[in-house]
């Protein structure tokens, strides 16, 4: 690879990671933590489906400016089983690559990472994806996300295998209502 392409390409992994970060940073992203009872929707009325043990509700996820490459996408899950499971994959609507991610904030400095091989949901526990902790980072947008629509995904569960869901576009300064109890993997 020549020196001015691997300059571009570091460029657009930097540009790409900052928007990133700030379309999921959130005044109130530091929350405090607790245990929600499970299946609880995060917004009442809010759409819930059920996967074996798993519940999963308030699929949503914030507008975009036009044009925006990435975009997140929340959720919360709950198992009522007896067995742990993992959210190993997601497809979006419009999206061309979806990541599991997780934002942490490490001295005053926002990082986000992959998690590979995926999200664990352990027996029993509540799982919230939202904006300053676990969600899904949508990439290769091929259109923006606007307030109102409903767009259409697939989560893919380890053990209990594929769900089709739809996700809420709230609008652009949208947060979650939730306090999450994240395990640690």
């Amino acid at each position: 690879m020549s020196p001015a392409l691997a300059i571009q390409r570091n460029v657009s992994f930097a540009v790409i990671s900052i928007l990133a970060l700030l379309v999921l940073a959130t005044p109130g992203a530091a929350l405090a933590q607790h245990q929600h009872g499970l299946g609880t929707p995060l917004v009442a009325g809010e759409q819930s489906y059920q996967l074996g043990s798993l519940t999963i509700s308030s699929p949503w996820s914030r507008a975009t400016v036009p044009n925006a490459p990435v975009a997140g996408a929340y959720l919360r899950i709950a198992n009522r089983g007896q067995q742990p499971d993992r959210l190993i994959a997601a497809d979006f609507d419009g999206a061309g690559h979806v990541e599991i991610h997780e934002s942490t904030e490490e001295n005053g400095i926002a990082r986000m990472r992959r998690l590979e091989p995926g999200l664990l949901i352990p027996a029993g526990a509540t799982v919230d994806l939202k904006p300053g902790g676990y969600h899904l980072m949508l990439m290769q947008l091929e259109r923006g996300l606007t307030e109102g629509q409903k767009r259409k995904a697939t989560l893919v569960f380890e053990q209990a295998g594929r769900l089709e869901v739809e996700f809420a576009v709230r609008s652009i300064g949208a947060g979650s209502a939730s306090h999450a109890n994240h395990p640690k993997q």
